[in-house]
């Protein structure tokens, strides 16, 4: 069994249905990057630990936790607290991890953790889950199960990532797509299954959470 985590940051949280169908896929270990913990315990959650500086969490939240989930204060400025924690999982052999509350108010922080995603990218599977939507990057040759019709949005960075796909309604041969030039939003599945080949770099997929849960498409995502 793959060794699977959760972070939860300080952005918009997610709902507790979230995390309980989360843990039902094997993501047993809850890790808070400091201010999510506040949101742990409005949702009557017990974090298997807290990491961070400890800046954002509350006075109140930090005593409530005290004995009830290990805490890990780390000072240093040069990374966030999500990295912090992303850091402690793969130290300690966890291979996937799956991001809540990393969006939310503030842009920059947004724009941060999705960066994250890249920079981790080959030191741990990472997927963020936001809203209604699931976020995953990939390389390589990738098959998805898919049902016809559903929403699939794809984001590249540079020129020098090239995406073939095969199931797409808006099919991609050899094609590039950088950050502000083009990309792929609402593509749609036209079949059970798409394929996608990625060479040169990495590419992220977002898809809607609600009709992976409802639909059971969790083959290379969850």
């Amino acid at each position: 069994m793959i060794n699977k985590c959760i972070i939860l940051a300080n952005g918009r949280p997610p709902k507790k249905n979230v995390i309980t169908f989360l843990k039902k896929r094997n993501y047993n270990t809850l890790i808070c990057a400091d201010g999510g913990a506040n949101y742990a315990r409005k949702l009557n959650l017990i974090p298997d630990k807290i990491i961070g500086d400890l800046d954002s969490i509350s006075s109140e939240t930090l005593s409530y936790f005290k004995k009830k989930s290990e805490i890990i204060h780390l000072k240093r400025q040069d990374d966030t607290d999500v990295e912090k924690c992303l850091k402690h999982a793969i130290e300690n052999n966890f291979k996937s991890a799956l991001l809540l509350g990393v969006t939310g108010d503030r842009l920059d922080h947004t724009l941060c953790n999705l960066g994250i995603v890249i920079k981790f990218f080959k030191k741990i599977k990472l997927q963020i889950a936001a809203e209604n939507s699931l976020l995953t990057p990939y390389t390589g040759n990738i098959e998805l199960k898919t049902i016809p019709g559903e929403t699939i949005s794809l984001y590249g960075f540079d020129l020098q990532t090239k995406i073939f796909s095969s199931g797409l309604k808006y099919p991609l041969r050899n094609t590039a797509l950088p950050f502000g030039r083009k990309e792929s939003t609402s593509n749609r599945a036209v079949a059970d299954k798409i394929h996608l080949k990625i060479q040169g770099g990495i590419i992220f997929v977002i898809r809607n959470f609600n009709v992976i849960r409802k639909h059971q498409l969790f083959e290379n995502l969850l």
